[in-house]
């Protein structure tokens, strides 16, 4: 298993700059951190490492490829709890990325519904909520399985921060095996889950991994929140058992790549990935 890096080390800069970034923090694998449909003004003018679903893929692959970084994974989160909108990131989108990273050799697209946004999706009962992420899935987990292709599920949201939620979901598309899980250390524990259990539960289903740690002064906030973008501080150093998630998940041969979600100088990112190593390799 080889641990790589969010692709956005560097606030309002471009997907080019980021990867010389991760390269001289010592990193050869990354992810395709952010997409978009279309056009960008702010990834025109290299304010952005956001990577268009339109463009060729074999150009973003030959931009990896200059800097000696392979491509991990693909993200496709989207609003799958919203209601169904052209103007919002949802099944057209996870659809394009599957054809993306299908073209490139890509293995697995990240998804998640997030938080609802719109007083519509806010009053949604449960049941309710895992029907319309169901839905919008159905088609694209068809897609994935004719390319041999993996969705993965993030935790990032009221169903996904859930072992039940994320069930539930597989259970009302019936189990297709294209449909795996991401597991988040952080943002799982955020969420309420004890990623532990959660790699318990998911073992079979897991393809990647995001490592975050994150301190105490997180605790109040847990079970309120769904998803936090990044941790500040070196893996091991805070409240979560990433290390029990390591126990759990070391001989997993399907998982490949995992990528840390940590936003500092490159000493932490490379202590962090030190961490990693350390433990999935222990006898």
């Amino acid at each position: 298993m080889k641990v790589g890096v969010f692709l956005a080390l560097e606030p309002y800069t471009s997907v080019e700059h980021n990867l010389k970034l991760a390269k001289e923090a010592g990193f050869e694998y990354a992810d395709i951190t952010d997409t978009h449909s279309g056009g960008s003004m702010f990834a025109s003018a290299n304010l952005s490492a956001s990577v268009s679903l339109d463009e060729n893929p074999f150009e973003v692959k030959r931009k990896f490829d200059k800097y000696g970084i392979t491509i991990m994974t693909i993200s496709a989160h989207a609003s799958l709890i919203e209601p169904s909108n052209p103007g919002e990131y949802q099944t057209r989108e996870i659809m394009q990325a599957i054809r993306f990273a299908a073209a490139i050799g890509i293995r697995d697209v990240v998804t998640t519904e997030t938080v609802p946004k719109s007083d519509w999706a806010k009053k949604l009962t449960y049941e309710q909520c895992i029907f319309t992420v169901a839905e919008k899935l159905y088609n694209p987990c068809k897609m994935a399985n004719d390319y041999g292709l993996h969705i993965i599920f993030e935790p990032h949201g009221p169903i996904t921060d859930s072992i039940n939620g994320i069930g539930d979901v597989m259970t009302l598309l019936d189990n297709p095996p294209s449909l795996g899980v991401n597991l988040d250390t952080g943002n799982s524990w955020l969420g309420g889950t004890d990623p532990v259990e959660l790699a318990k539960t998911y073992k079979d289903k897991i393809y990647h991994i995001h490592w975050k740690d994150l301190g105490p002064e997180w605790i109040p906030e847990r079970g309120k929140r769904f998803g936090c973008g990044f941790s500040t501080i070196e893996l091991g150093t805070g409240v979560i058992d990433v290390k029990g998630v390591i126990d759990v998940l070391k001989d997993r041969k399907e998982i490949t790549y995992s990528t840390l979600e940590i936003a500092g100088p490159p000493e932490l990112l490379r202590a962090s990935a030190d961490f990693v190593y350390k433990h999935w390799n222990a006898a």
